[in-house]
């Protein structure tokens, strides 16, 4: 990462040589003092009265001093209830407006690490009741004042089950989930279910050498029947799997939880695949989960509702856990994986992202977002990491400040994150 970071800041040193801005890149906006006109191929567009980015292939330019522009909403119908776009290999012109736009509200997977060892006691739930923060009162901020409209619930496996690696439900602590599930639900947001255990149970691989695939489904035929009539649901299968042995092996353990949430009456809802490698946008390819997640369908052989579930953060090593970032990801993962998902028919939504309240996070995350809006024919969203319970002085935070009925973001959502921001 080193390296690209180099590379990154020798093209942006050509760029100012020669006094054009290249793809991608910022060319305008409020207090902005860079080049303000794009290399050949690139038009010089507003995205908001903060930023105007160059565009590969725009057919007309707006001045940067201009208000922002409307943009269309996209001709593309809805994931969940019709079949993926034909295979193309550039965005459409309808291409231009997100889908979803949302923030993970954090808590119930508290206590839980990157092995899968998570203890249901070290869940605290983002709710006023279980004296845990105004999670309620954030999702409504976030969509009153915003315009948010999903939120991923991140829960440890174990919070559900009482801590038996089963797919049996706790009731008790499934009542204290499904309040978070009815605060978002309240807010008219669509809903994440989100399994958080990196594909594993107390440090042993579903459906290799861990819970078999038979328990995996029963924890998501059990999950789904608690939410088959709601529309607003969607079902996240698993929280970043990384380091499988066998990817191939790995799909098919994400096959026997789509097969049983549909089963279990959940036929209309999105379903997110997630891949190796903490399911990186960048390496979701070249890795093998994609072409591995293919091979999922719906019982009935479809692939409808069935969305690749991708992250992506900006910070050095890839990790979301410094507060400077160093690249857009355009060129390394976005741009690649759009053309793979245009050639192939299929649609991913970007479930984690985000940086530190820096100047640095604010620039690459705005470009990021304004180039997944440019393809939102094939990628449908982007989801910000992360509020809750988490202090707002956490390195990723996004939690907003309350002062009686007034809310205040952080810095990097009212730059960037938030679609009132970002247009």
């Amino acid at each position: 990462m080193k390296s690209l970071y180099a590379l990154t800041s020798l093209a942006v040193w050509l760029v100012s040589v020669r006094g054009q801005a290249a793809e991608w890149q910022q060319c305008g906006g409020i207090g902005f003092t860079g080049a303000t006109t794009c290399v050949a191929g690139s038009v010089c567009t507003v995205l908001n009265d903060y930023y105007s980015q160059c565009i590969p292939g725009a057919t007309t330019a707006a001045p940067t001093s201009a208000a922002p522009t409307s943009v269309a909403p996209t001709s593309v119908a809805p994931s969940g209830t019709s079949s993926a776009p034909e295979p193309t290999s550039t965005a459409p012109s309808s291409a231009g407006t997100l889908e979803f736009a949302g923030v993970n509200i954090s808590g119930f997977d508290f206590g839980c690490d990157t092995d899968g060892d998570c203890t249901a006691s070290a869940a605290w739930p983002p709710l006023t009741q279980y004296y845990g923060a105004n999670g309620a009162g954030q999702m409504q901020h976030f969509v009153n004042d915003d315009g948010f409209n999903l939120f991923r619930l991140p829960v440890g496996w174990q919070f559900l089950t009482n801590n038996e690696a089963s797919g049996t439900i706790d009731e008790a602590n499934f009542a204290e989930y499904d309040a978070l599930v009815q605060a978002c639900l309240a807010t008219g947001a669509s809903c994440i279910i989100d399994v958080h255990n990196y594909a594993r149970f107390n440090g042993e691989i579903i459906g290799q050498g861990g819970p078999t695939n038979d328990v995996f489904a029963s924890l998501w035929s059990n999950i789904a029947s608690n939410y088959a009539s709601n529309d607003k649901i969607l079902f996240g299968v698993m929280n970043e799997p990384h380091d499988i042995p066998d990817i191939v092996t790995w799909a098919g353990s994400v096959q026997a939880a789509v097969t049983a949430i549909r089963q279990a009456g959940a036929t209309s809802q999105l379903i997110l695949l997630p891949g190796n490698d903490y399911t990186s946008a960048e390496t979701f390819v070249s890795n093998g989960s994609g072409p591995a997640l293919l091979n999922v369908t719906n019982p009935d052989g479809s692939t409808t509702g069935l969305i690749f579930d991708v992250h992506k953060y900006l910070d050095s090593d890839n990790s979301g856990t410094h507060a400077d970032c160093v690249t857009n990801n355009i060129d390394d993962a976005w741009e690649p994986l759009a053309q793979w998902l245009r050639a192939n028919g299929r649609q991913a939504l970007n479930t984690e992202t985000g940086g530190g309240n820096t100047a640095s996070c604010e620039e690459y995350l705005c470009q990021q977002i304004a180039y997944q809006q440019q393809n939102s024919d094939v990628i449908l969203g982007y989801v910000g990491w992360a509020a809750g319970n988490f202090d707002p002085s956490y390195v990723l935070g996004e939690t907003p400040t309350q002062s009686g009925s007034t809310w205040t973001d952080t810095p990097l959502v009212a730059a960037c994150l938030s679609p009132k921001a970002n247009a």
